[in-house]
């Protein structure tokens, strides 16, 4: 093992973050599931500091560190749907759009060029707005601080920014298609 090998350890130590945590939202060990989304959240901060300071990035944590991210969303997501925490449309709005873009993202890479993934500013605050999501619920349904009245903004904003996202990826990558 080399050192420039540590971001993608995290990134897979996030990773195996994903069962436990879905396990304690499921199981409603709402305190536990916060320190293991801390935990993860932490850890993709530290591995993305590390690949960028040091130079240490690589191909693989470029493919894996967006796919920890979304398992532990899509995860944390479908257990908070389970136990009726989340509304199911805004579960299969999340769904559909990481499906629409991963379905996208492929066809592209096979049938046109080689994809380098680029997220856009809208889809970076649509990530931010779900983190937060989830964070609230956790908070809230634990009984720790939050502010009364969050979770149905966010809510609503997660939905917008996810439909906002995913119509802007689908017109991106649809034109630069074309241009290819």
């Amino acid at each position: 093992m080399r050192a420039r090998d540590i971001p993608n350890l995290i990134t897979v130590g996030r990773i195996l973050l994903v069962a436990p945590t879905t396990w304690a939202l499921l199981e409603q060990h709402y305190r536990l599931a916060l320190v293991l989304f801390l935990v993860a959240g932490i850890s993709d901060g530290v591995d993305g500091f590390l690949a960028k300071h040091y130079n240490w990035s690589s191909r693989l944590g470029a493919l894996l560190d967006p796919v920890a991210d979304k398992a532990l969303l899509v995860c944390s997501y479908a257990a908070l749907t389970w136990t009726g925490l989340l509304p199911l449309w805004l579960f299969v709005l999340v769904i559909l759009r990481d499906t629409v873009i991963v379905g996208g993202a492929m066809v592209y890479h096979f049938r046109v060029a080689r994809l380098e993934a680029e997220p856009t500013l809208i889809s970076k605050l649509n990530t931010v707005l779900q983190i937060a999501l989830v964070l609230v619920v956790i908070l809230e349904t634990a009984s720790l601080w939050v502010q009364p009245g969050w979770t149905g903004p966010l809510v609503y904003a997660v939905a917008v920014t996810t439909v906002w996202s995913g119509i802007d990826y689908v017109v991106i990558w649809s034109r630069r298609a074309r241009h290819a």
